[in-house]
């Protein structure tokens, strides 16, 4: 079972949908823990947000009708478990001084998980400070080379606003390196 059709095919089959569901895990997991872990950087939090995905698709599968590809369908519902996730931890934070991008930053630095090198840091912390839509579509187009027109059925927005986000987002970032890189030792 190796294409998504087959997957498919197999997920409507009550005999084979289990032994679908795990070709589909092992054909998806890694690149949607780190699709969702660009987007809520954390390596404990991903897993959660992760394993939430995955309830999502095996309880939505009959759902799915084929409108967009697999793929697509997928990251979408990781797309929405991410930025439901981030919403509800933004939520337990109002009390709190710190604000979203804070934390996101603490995470960042305290994840034993990260292995980059300083400039690596500065630059996820500069999409960390980005608005939550920028850091999405700058995530997807910089890291993940989605094209425009994908992102906008995962995302639900136009490609014309994709494209004005992403120019926004790497002004953004580059302007926040370009403040913060004399802080990086030589």
């Amino acid at each position: 079972m190796t294409n998504d059709q087959q997957i498919l095919d197999s997920l409507k089959d009550p005999s084979t949908r289990e032994l679908a569901f795990r070709h589909l895990i092992s054909k998806y997991k890694e690149r949607l823990y780190w699709h969702i872990r660009k987007i809520v950087l954390n390596h404990d939090d991903t897993d959660d947000v992760l394993q939430n995905t995955f309830i999502k698709i095996w309880n939505g599968i009959d759902s799915f009708r084929a409108e967009s590809s697999l793929f697509t369908w997928l990251y979408r519902i990781a797309t929405n478990e991410s930025i439901t996730f981030l919403n509800q931890r933004k939520r337990k934070m109002m009390s709190s001084l710190n604000g979203e991008n804070d934390y996101l930053i603490e995470n960042l630095e305290s994840d034993a998980y990260f292995d980059g090198d300083a400039w690596q840091m500065l630059l996820q912390k500069a999409i960390a400070v980005l608005p939550e839509k920028q850091r999405l579509v700058f995530n997807m187009k910089y890291f993940e080379e989605i094209k425009y027109e994908e992102m906008s059925v995962i995302l639900g927005t136009s490609v014309g606003a994709l494209k004005a986000s992403y120019h926004h987002a790497v002004k953004k970032v580059e302007e926040y390196v370009k403040t913060h890189e004399t802080r990086i030792e030589p």
